[in-house]
């Protein structure tokens, strides 16, 4: 199973400078590791960014999903990652393998040269760039990320392949589109407006779909909104159309849930929204 979140382009429309909006995405590039997110979407919200507009959350999710040894080729210097050093560590482990420095580890790379040989030269934090021969039916151009299975590190035997990237990926879409494509599965959208979660709610949703599961089971996306602006808002519905569950009124999602009931504060700020849902997904059994 894949586990998708969707979070709008406003996600940090309230913070102060652009040191917190970098740290607020800090928060959500973390759940999404710990939880074992597949892939995180970015939907626009236009007219209520803020200060944060021109692809501000994407650079960023996308710059923390980068290994640090690949950081420096990729981006080089931008104005969206002038706090980039506020972003904690996201220690990424592989879902196959060992660790990332260990023998047979599954490492990201980057092609930085074409051969016309049929071989790439693929730089993946080793100490020199390696040259790959290129698997039957895989085309690549530089610039291109791709895995690097390293089976031995002393000498380096290396060979490319096509096992997903460790981590999450990063991509934009719009809302609408993001709910129903083909491998969206069970559609979750949150709000303090929809149905509280608790033990007997989880029971009901769609069997093995947690985030952290791996193996059998059902593709899962997840919804926020924003700060002060959530998804009944986003998509101009209102908190009424969420509880009467009329699914042609609500966005096109399978459930509206309220992952923090009787909260404590009169605010949750998406990135606590983001870590306590995914908390309560993984839960599901």
């Amino acid at each position: 199973m894949t586990v998708s979140i969707l979070v709008p382009s406003s996600l940090v429309r309230e913070a102060e400078d652009k040191r917190e909006a970098t740290r607020k995405l800090g928060t959500v590039a973390r759940a999404a590791i710990i939880f074992r997110v597949d892939r995180i979407t970015v939907f626009p919200d236009p007219g209520f960014e803020g200060n944060y507009d021109d692809g501000f959350v994407e650079t960023v999710l996308r710059y923390a999903a980068t290994p640090p040894y690949l950081r420096k080729e990729v981006w080089g210097t931008r104005d969206e990652l002038a706090y980039a050093g506020v972003l904690p560590p996201l220690r990424v482990t592989t879902r196959t393998g060992s660790g990332s420095e260990g023998s047979g580890s599954l490492r990201q790379g980057i092609v930085t040269d074409v051969g016309a040989d049929g071989r790439v030269w693929v730089n993946c934090g080793l100490q020199h760039p390696l040259s790959l021969p290129v698997p039957n039916g895989m085309e690549l151009t530089e610039g291109d990320r791709v895995s690097v299975r390293v089976s031995s590190r002393e000498p380096v035997r290396a060979k490319l392949t096509d096992e997903p990237l460790p981590g999450y990926a990063v991509d934009a879409a719009n809302l609408d589109s993001a709910v129903t494509r083909d491998d969206a599965g069970f559609t979750i959208a949150t709000s303090r407006f929809g149905e509280p979660v608790t033990a007997s709610t989880l029971s009901t949703l769609v069997p093995s779909t947690h985030a952290g599961s791996e193996g059998s089971g059902v593709d899962c996306t997840v919804a926020f909104g924003a700060p002060e602006r959530g998804l009944p808002e986003i998509l101009g519905i209102s908190p009424e159309s969420i509880r009467e569950a009329d699914s042609t009124e609500t966005g096109g999602f399978d459930r509206w849930l309220n992952t923090v009931p009787n909260q404590g504060s009169e605010v949750v700020r998406t990135e606590e929204a983001v870590l306590a849902t995914l908390a309560v997904l993984n839960l599901m059994e």
